[in-house]
């Protein structure tokens, strides 16, 4: 719209045009808007009540908070915590205050980032709460179990939210691009690149498709395939694309590096991983599988410090929280490795597929009453720990009349060299004791 003197309003942003008006608009969350879900029945009741809510950004965390606010007919106050402290919190409640004494309209306080208050911070909204001069709603992409007082907490539902999938992305591209007339085509390759590179972030595929589409328009292009995508992306998006060959190329060089030895070039992939826009905790995923599967029991250690590296990641967030992954991942790559566990539970999942159900022998049924003892459960079972050496050479442990398989066989790397000596030496004692039984069974037999 132009004004008196000619000049003209600045567009809103694509992703404010296309804010949902409604709950039904809402993509995505059906766990928590769907029919007869928690927020589609906290809205239905008409009775707010305070709430956390806990989710990645772009997934609607702000738009939800507007719309209980239109629901409840409720006065609408944002804040962000990173800008904001206890003298922004005074003021809003005064303002509260004021609207409930002229209106009598309820205050809605929404609350952004709020895991970056302070605790005393956030106590300064406990006494408004309990008073119920203002319903809270705290938005927050980190675990509300870590950044959060108990206080808080214990006063607020905490509802989280998922990232969008393939199919709410892809629905809201369509609606997106319908708004930019002079566009005839876009592809199905280049929507779903576009998908891709938006990582269930709703508000960063409308940016993405608003530069696009401001960049068809100043190239008077009417269509949009996917090498304009890749060539107009390149800069904000570069050398990664979630969901194409490339993430997974990328994945593959990163877990080959640390299966090699590689300290160097696994601290290359995944830095560069980062850098491209890869989710940390996804990274971190994958590092606690290579701790399982190419380091095992060869060190122990590494799938503990996987562990760890992902813990820290999710209480310090980014930057600082990369550090811990690429330590573990630097680790990982210098451990002594052993894929010796894997093989073995490969082998054991794939002979049960072909193998029989096979009952429990009798003597390892636990008999917990009189009438399973009288059925023989539990008889001539041999307690190892008042065995020589806490070990019952020769019993055996698998259903009756199968041949015992031998699925895991360790390495002479780490500490599965120790584990190797010790399963050898009891595998010993467990011939020496099948030697001594098969020679009272001849003996008998021969009498």
């Amino acid at each position: 719209m132009n004004d008196l003197f000619g000049k003209r309003e600045p567009r809103a942003p694509l992703a404010e045009q296309l804010r949902p008006k409604t709950l039904d608009d809402v993509a995505g969350q059906t766990h928590l808007v769907g029919p007869g879900k928690p927020l589609r029945l906290a809205f239905e009741s008409k009775k707010p009540h305070s709430m956390i809510l806990w989710g990645p950004p772009g997934v609607g965390k702000t738009t939800l908070a507007r719309l209980m606010a239109d629901a409840f007919d409720a006065e609408f106050i944002a804040i962000s915590a990173v800008f904001s402290g206890v003298k922004e919190i005074r003021e809003a409640v005064t303002r509260a205050e004021l609207t409930l004494q002229q209106s009598g309209r309820h205050t809605l306080l929404f609350v952004d980032e709020v895991h970056r208050f302070n605790k005393s911070q956030q106590d300064a909204f406990l006494p408004y709460v309990e008073r119920g001069l203002v319903t809270f709603i705290g938005a927050t992409t980190e675990n509300p179990s870590f950044e959060l007082n108990n206080a808080l907490l214990s006063r607020a539902a905490v509802y989280v939210l998922q990232p969008l999938g393939e199919a709410d992305l892809a629905a809201l591209s369509q609606r997106a691009f319908g708004k930019y007339l002079f566009l005839n085509s876009i592809s199905d390759e280049a929507r779903e690149r576009i998908v891709g590179y938006a990582d269930g972030d709703a508000r960063r595929l409308l940016n993405l498709i608003e530069q696009l589409a401001d960049a068809a328009e100043e190239t008077n292009r009417s269509e949009i395939d996917a090498a304009f995508v890749k060539q107009t992306l390149t800069q904000s998006l570069r050398r990664f694309d979630k969901g194409g060959d490339q993430f997974y190329d990328q994945i593959s060089a990163l877990h080959k590096s640390v299966r090699g030895s590689s300290p160097d070039a696994a601290l290359y992939w995944m830095v560069r991983m980062l850098d491209g826009g890869a989710d940390p905790l996804y990274l971190g995923r994958r590092i606690v599988r290579m701790a399982s599967e190419d380091i095992g029991l060869a060190d122990p250690r590494a799938l503990r410090m996987a562990l760890d590296a992902c813990e820290t990641y999710e209480r310090l967030g980014s930057p600082e929280g990369e550090l811990a992954l690429a330590e573990v991942v630097i680790y990982l790559a210098v451990a002594p490795k052993s894929n010796a566990a894997y093989t073995a539970y490969n082998a054991a999942r794939a002979l049960l597929r072909e193998d029989k159900s096979r009952p429990v022998p009798e003597h390892l049924r636990n008999a917990p009453t009189k009438l399973m003892k009288e059925l023989g459960y539990g008889a001539n079972y041999r307690y190892a720990h008042d065995e020589a050496g806490a070990y019952a050479a020769g019993e055996n442990y698998f259903p009756d009349g199968m041949a015992p398989p031998r699925f895991y066989e360790p390495t002479e790397f780490g500490l599965e060299s120790k584990i190797r000596e010790k399963l050898e030496y009891l595998r010993s004692l467990d011939r020496k004791a099948g030697n001594v039984a098969k020679a009272g069974k001849d003996r008998k037999n021969s009498q």
